[in-house]
């Protein structure tokens, strides 16, 4: 029986529900997303993701993994091939399955053509002609040294860093006996350097320049002509003969063609008729004179 004028002893408590099913919470586990209340299932059903692996919901209190826009459950997240859980395992996604560093190498990843082991992925390597090799085992087949990123010769199967190709398949240069890797100067079948084929006598370069030789030395044309040649009776200068040049002889005396001049008139006598006096030769005229 109530009394007139008091609160009635049988007043509800406020309600405390599920935002999505409307049941009561009281007594029972509940989420709080976005200031609403929600009970286990509704907020599985409505906020959980779907694992890409096994297409099932991954609950609240399950361990979730997320790569790429994908969720998996935990134990869904392991490699493709050997099954390995890559939950706590570095890990290589190739054409959209997840695979282990292992199974990754295994089948895509280089063998060293050294060691024949997998060069790991992002690890130092060197290819060349089609092969791989750890950076530390591409070695110069003559000092064991790592080439790296050095200037390098192969030599069939083998490799060389240059100092010891140059050691030991160099030629060597005729006068400095040091090896003599490129380029360079042949002269009576033996190599030289640019640098060391000079002329005997003045020491200048002959590489690219013409030059001739005495008793298997080589000279300039200059020093050549000023050591070896015959001098022009009229001008005193050598007559080497070269790059074309023609001269006249006359009992051990000799004259550039141009040289070759009456001594009195200075007429050409090249294809003429002349007559020696003394020192002197003459032409025609001249020597009717006398």
């Amino acid at each position: 029986m109530s009394v007139p004028g008091s609160e009635s002893e049988d007043t509800m408590s406020e309600r405390f529900d599920c935002d999505n099913c409307k049941e009561s919470l009281y007594g029972r586990k509940y989420i709080q997303s976005e200031d609403s209340p929600y009970c286990i299932p509704c907020y599985d059903s409505q906020f959980a993701n779907t694992c890409d692996e096994c297409k099932e919901l991954i609950g609240h209190d399950a361990r979730e993994l997320f790569y790429e826009d994908r969720h998996y459950h935990e134990h869904c997240f392991r490699c493709f091939r050997c099954d390995r859980s890559l939950a706590d395992e570095p890990f290589t996604s190739q054409e959209e399955e997840l695979l282990c560093n292992d199974c990754y190498c295994n089948e895509f990843s280089s063998k060293c053509v050294a060691c024949d082991e997998t060069v790991m992925p992002g690890s130092r390597k060197l290819e060349y002609s089609g092969s791989t090799w750890h950076e530390s085992c591409f070695i110069c087949n003559s000092c064991k040294q790592p080439i790296g990123s050095k200037a390098f010769i192969p030599d069939k199967e083998d490799h060389y860093c240059v100092p010891c190709y140059e050691n030991k398949f160099a030629p060597r240069c005729t006068r400095c006996k040091k090896a003599l890797a490129k380029g360079g100067v042949t002269y009576r079948d033996e190599p030289w350097h640019k640098e060391c084929f000079v002329c005997t006598g003045c020491k200048t370069q002959l590489a690219g320049q013409p030059f001739t030789s005495r008793e298997d030395s080589p000279y300039c044309l200059k020093c050549f002509g000023n050591l070896y040649a015959k001098k022009c009776e009229a001008c005193s200068k050598p007559i080497t003969g070269f790059s074309g040049g023609k001269y006249i002889s006359f009992e051990e005396r000799q004259w550039h063609q141009t040289c070759f001049t009456c001594s009195r008139c200075s007429a050409s006598l090249v294809g003429k008729g002349f007559f020696p006096e003394n020192d002197e030769v003459l032409c025609r005229e001249c020597n009717g004179d006398l």
